[in-house]
């Protein structure tokens, strides 16, 4: 049950406690990207907590696709509102992401002081493929929800071939809810009416914001704020912005350093842009860190804040019922697109095969916590890498 009466399906509870400790939990066994993030929050807020339903899931998810910033955290952010209304909006977003940010500040710190990042290849050869499982039996939950008829099948194969050649993730959105949009409002038009008119997706780009006057602490804000406000896609998307502006621009960082920043976001719980933290600290040090992960993360919570009031008017008229549709579908594939390449990475022998199948099976015939799979394939890892030194 949606909204914020304080009941679940395990009983009652108090909903602002509950975000946060949703939310908390979510953000420290995060692993996988936005992909798994948004695997995770389906299995623990729809099918076990039943916050909302399959339908309403695929409706946000959808909706935060429309918006610049990183998507999973934006739908943590929007399902804390739909349980706790302004104040769940606010605890949900900083819950997911304060695990993630306290880690990825260890990590920094260890990196400035010894020059190197703590080896976590044997936690990740575990995860990997565990993560992988959970987004895969995400997609198969979300299938049905999103698949509505030939026309949303249809659209979501050719958004899948085309995030797999290289099209930029946005634009595929975009091509998907106009193009189902188009072909409804054709098939709907009266006897002798002309062709659909589809208006323009209005993209949101910002101008180069120019250096600040004060010091390198309010020019850092002012960056990832920047950034936080127009970026849409993937992590690779980001690099291109953090390399653009503090190795090329400002020189603060090398390219090295960045590859590593970039790397730390993606093998650390949570969302990726914690490599903003990461960036922050290395140039400005624990100021630096707090008021990079600020900037790049507050665009979120307003845009959130103002989607949350149009989201259900979206649904009731149907060209923008049309769009979100086709928008669900492409979302879906392009989740499966990044599911192919975790895959790639992660099957790396039989023992990360099954792994895999067991997270599956245990899946289908069990109500098991995601976080039990996470934690018994992060040991598996240690034990492997530990018997291999």
């Amino acid at each position: 049950m949606s909204g914020s009466d304080g009941e679940t399906r395990d009983g009652p509870a108090h909903p602002l406690r509950e975000v946060a400790g949703v939310f908390l939990k979510l953000g420290l066994i995060g692993f996988g990207g936005p992909a798994a993030h948004i695997a995770m929050m389906r299995e623990e807020l729809v099918r076990r907590r039943g916050w909302v339903s399959d339908e309403r899931f695929v409706d946000l998810m959808g909706a935060v696709n429309l918006i610049p910033g990183p998507n999973s955290t934006e739908l943590a952010i929007h399902l804390g509102h739909e349980r706790a209304g302004r104040r769940g909006l606010i605890v949900a977003g900083v819950c997911f992401i304060f695990p993630a940010f306290t880690i990825v500040l260890a990590l920094a710190w260890a990196y400035v002081r010894y020059g190197q990042t703590p080896a976590v290849e044997g936690l990740l050869y575990g995860i990997k493929p565990v993560v992988v499982a959970i987004v895969v039996w995400a997609l198969v939950g979300l299938l049905r929800t999103a698949i509505r008829d030939r026309l949303t099948a249809a659209v979501a194969v050719a958004a899948l071939a085309a995030y797999l050649i290289g099209a930029d993730e946005l634009a595929i959105l975009a091509t998907g809810g106009l193009v189902v949009t188009a072909v409804r409002t054709w098939e709907s038009r009266p006897p002798g009416g002309g062709p659909p008119a589809v208006a323009a997706l209005p993209f949101l780009v910002g101008p180069r914001l120019p250096d600040p006057t004060g010091g390198r602490l309010a020019q850092l804000f002012l960056d990832f704020l920047k950034i936080g406000s127009v970026l849409y896609g993937s992590g690779y998307v980001l690099l291109a912005f953090l390399e653009g502006d503090f190795v090329d621009r400002l020189g603060w960082i090398t390219r090295t350093q960045l590859l590593d920043a970039v790397s730390i976001g993606q093998v650390t719980p949570g969302p990726l842009f914690t490599t903003a933290t990461f960036v922050g600290y290395v140039v400005a040090g624990f100021p630096g860190a707090v008021l990079a992960t600020a900037g790049i993360f507050a665009p979120s919570f307003l845009l959130v804040g103002l989607l949350s009031r149009v989201v259900d008017r979206i649904r009731d008229r149907a060209w923008s019922s049309a769009f979100l549709d086709g928008v669900n579908a492409t979302a879906l594939a392009l989740m499966a697109g990044v599911t192919l390449q975790l895959a790639g990475d992660a099957f790396v022998d039989p023992i990360t095969v099954g792994l895999a199948v067991l997270a599956l099976l245990l899946q289908w015939r069990t109500r098991l916590s995601t976080v039990w799979f996470i934690a018994v394939a992060a040991a598996i890892g240690l034990v492997r890498a530990a018997l291999s030194y």
